[in-house]
C-alpha cells in the first residue's frame, strides 16, 4: 500500500453516491429505520437500511466522586444477552430536551448522583456503516448522592458499582468493560485528556 498522501483528509468532500429515494419502514420509541435507494457510477443502483436515533444524540456521563471513584451501572442488554458495566447514558425523551438536561437526568436516574458541573468533552459516531447516531460524552464533578429510579424492564435490579480510575482501566484492558462509550470515556480520563476541564 502506498503511504504517500496526495491530498489532506476532508470528511465533507463530494459524495461518490446519489440518493434516489427514501422510505421509513420502522418507527420505534428509540429509533427509526429508512430504506434508501442510491446510485453510483461504479455499480449503478443499490439499497441500504439506515438507522436514525430519535431526539438527537445519545448522551453518556463519566462521573467522578470527590474520592476519585467512577460510578458504573450494571445493565442487562437484550440484543447481546449479557450484563454490561456502563457509564450512565441515554437519550432525550422529547426533541425539546437538551443534551445537558439528558446528562443530568441519566446521572440521577441510573447512578443516583447530581453534579454541580457537567462539561461535554467529546462526541463520536457509534456505527457509521448503518446508523446516523452520535454519542456526546459529559464529565460530571461535584457529585451529591440522590435517590435513583428504575431504569427499565430489562434490568429490574440494576446496581451501581464504584471503581477507581485504575480499576476501570484494568477492566477495559481485560475485557470486562466492553461498552464502546464507556471505553472511550475511561481512555480519555486515563490519558489525562480531561485535565483541562477540571480533572
Amino acid at each position: 500500500m502506498d503511504s504517500d498522501t496526495y491530498r489532506p483528509f476532508d470528511p465533507w468532500r463530494p459524495t461518490p453516491v446519489k440518493e434516489e429515494s427514501r422510505k421509513q419502514i420502522v418507527e420505534t420509541h428509540y429509533f427509526n429505520v429508512d430504506r434508501v435507494a442510491f446510485s453510483s457510477a461504479q455499480v449503478g443502483q443499490f439499497e441500504r437500511f439506515i438507522l436514525h436515533e430519535n431526539n438527537g444524540d445519545t448522551v453518556g456521563v463519566l462521573a467522578v466522586t470527590a474520592d476519585g471513584k467512577i460510578p458504573f451501572v450494571e445493565q442487562y442488554r437484550i440484543p447481546t444477552h449479557r450484563w454490561t458495566l456502563e457509564i450512565p447514558a441515554g437519550h432525550a425523551n422529547a426533541p425539546s430536551e437538551q443534551y445537558l438536561d439528558v446528562a443530568s437526568r441519566k446521572l440521577r436516574e441510573e447512578a443516583g448522583y447530581e453534579a454541580s458541573k457537567l462539561t461535554q468533552f467529546t462526541r463520536f459516531i457509534n456505527t457509521p456503516s448503518f446508523s446516523s447516531q452520535y454519542t456526546a460524552l459529559y464529565l460530571a464533578t461535584g457529585l451529591k448522592e440522590v435517590d435513583r429510579s428504575t431504569i427499565g424492564p430489562e434490568t429490574p435490579r440494576s446496581a451501581v458499582r464504584l471503581y477507581t480510575q485504575q480499576e476501570a482501566m484494568e477492566m477495559v484492558t481485560n475485557g470486562t468493560i466492553v461498552d464502546a462509550k464507556t471505553i472511550i470515556a475511561i481512555l480519555r480520563l486515563h490519558e489525562g485528556l480531561l485535565e483541562h476541564i477540571g480533572m
